[in-house]
């Protein structure tokens, strides 16, 4: 039953794809059967093969390191709220309460933000980024631009990804550019990771490695969806991509990549109070209408009723519906990272194991109303030509990128 509702699902989310496309008979099949397959093998490969286990289980010992040097750095700051030892006596059962968000996870942003610029100051990164993009580019038709920006979203943020293609992006098609907002919609940046890997790690074994995984499955999923839905209709660019210069010494990009981590790290503390806040403004004004069941009624319940046929698709089991719909809902509406602290924060018969797994795959994607600000207002900035066509494909490049990493977790669901 679970591989026939694996398959249906993931012919569902094509067949949604294709019914939203703009231009059917332009859509160039042969490529798109090609990353479907390498899709597949790479998830098997990836959770499958004893190697890749291993590891993934060297990754997340990383984590666990990387964990360990913030906490030194926080509780060197702040004392017992940045992890270090209480002065006072914890209560039983309510240690729990000593962990502050604010003080002791989100730090490690600062942490690997820096690293990222050190690893790209020494070429590490666009090493990776360059081989990841010439494989697009040979075994799916893409252009060198679009395969540069697609495949470093699987490391760097979606604005700093078509930053590094900002002088081709005035030459661009239609399609083109889509691919390359759903590519920042349907991932996340590497100064994340290791937080979102560090929230899950209770909850999901090898957290790490799935994060991983799906950032590099929905690379792939991010051209599948995007080339149903609006096809590349041009003559495939040749043009060498230079990558630009982003520090002068390795102390340079420590200093860069801490003064952007300090950005993001304020950035999303204060889209966290502001996006709770506002769900709670609305459940309370929500709390007027009839209960239903005995429950009120709430935004996540609500969202719960509308993402639940997609969560369905992915292959989650039916009883669980419901709470993963709320889920997807959550991380669409507002963000990931809100939606893996209430993932975090379900009871722990709430959803199955499995069920776990495969929702961290599906919400592993910036694909949320905020994200549409930052990228449309990133992209119109580095080409003010494409303005109208960037604002016009805002709102799709969220529901694609919803469509592609549901399409990665589909694929999970039935290898898991």
């Amino acid at each position: 039953m679970i591989i026939i509702q694996g398959f249906f699902g993931l012919f569902a989310i094509l067949l949604i794809a294709y019914a939203f496309s703009e231009a059917r008979k332009a859509i160039l099949f042969k490529p798109l059967i090609i990353a479907i397959f390498i899709h597949a093998i790479l998830a098997i490969i990836f959770l499958k093969l004893p190697v890749f286990k291993e590891f993934f289980l060297l990754l997340n010992q990383l984590v666990r390191a990387l964990e360990t040097a913030t906490t030194t750095g926080t509780t060197f700051v702040f004392g017992y709220l940045g992890g270090g030892e209480a002065p006072f006596e914890i209560e039983t059962g309510k240690e729990g309460q000593m962990f502050l968000l604010a003080f002791k996870a989100l730090p490690l942003v600062l942490v690997m933000s820096a690293l990222s610029y050190i690893l790209y100051y020494y070429r590490i990164l666009p090493a990776i980024v360059k081989s990841f993009s010439y494989l697009l580019q040979k075994t799916l038709n893409v252009s060198g631009s679009v395969g540069l920006s697609v495949a470093a979203n699987a490391l760097i943020g979606m604005v700093e990804s078509p930053l590094l293609i900002k002088p081709y992006l005035k030459n661009m098609t239609r399609g083109e550019i889509f691919s390359v907002m759903v590519a920042g919609m349907s991932t996340i940046a590497g100064s994340v990771m290791i937080l979102y890997a560090n929230i899950l790690s209770t909850r999901v074994p090898d957290a790490m490695g799935h994060i991983l995984t799906a950032s590099v499955l929905n690379v792939i999923s991010t051209l599948i969806i995007s080339m149903l839905m609006i096809p590349h209709q041009n003559d495939l660019q040749s043009e060498k991509i230079k990558l630009p210069k982003m520090a002068d010494s390795a102390m340079d990009a420590i200093v860069k990549g801490t003064s952007d981590g300090v950005k993001l790290l304020i950035n999303i503390i204060a889209m966290l109070i502001v996006l709770v806040a506002l769900v709670s403004l609305i459940n309370q004004g929500l709390h007027f209408l009839p209960e239903i069941n005995n429950q009120p009624i709430t935004l996540q319940g609500i969202l719960g009723v509308i993402m639940a046929p997609l969560t369905f698709f992915i292959g989650i089991p039916y009883s669980e519906i419901l709470t993963t719909g709320s889920l997807m809902g959550t991380k669409v509406v507002l963000n990931e990272l809100i939606a893996y602290i209430d993932l975090l924060n379900l009871p722990a018969d709430a959803l199955q194991d499995r069920s776990k797994i495969i929702m961290t795959y599906a919400m592993c994607g910036f694909a949320n109303i905020g994200s549409l600000g930052i990228i449309i207002g990133g992209m119109t900035a580095m080409s003010p030509e494409k303005r109208d066509e960037i604002i016009s494909l805002g709102v799709k490049s969220v529901f694609a990128g919803v469509l592609a990493t549901c399409f990665t977790a589909a694929v999970v669901g039935l290898i898991i």
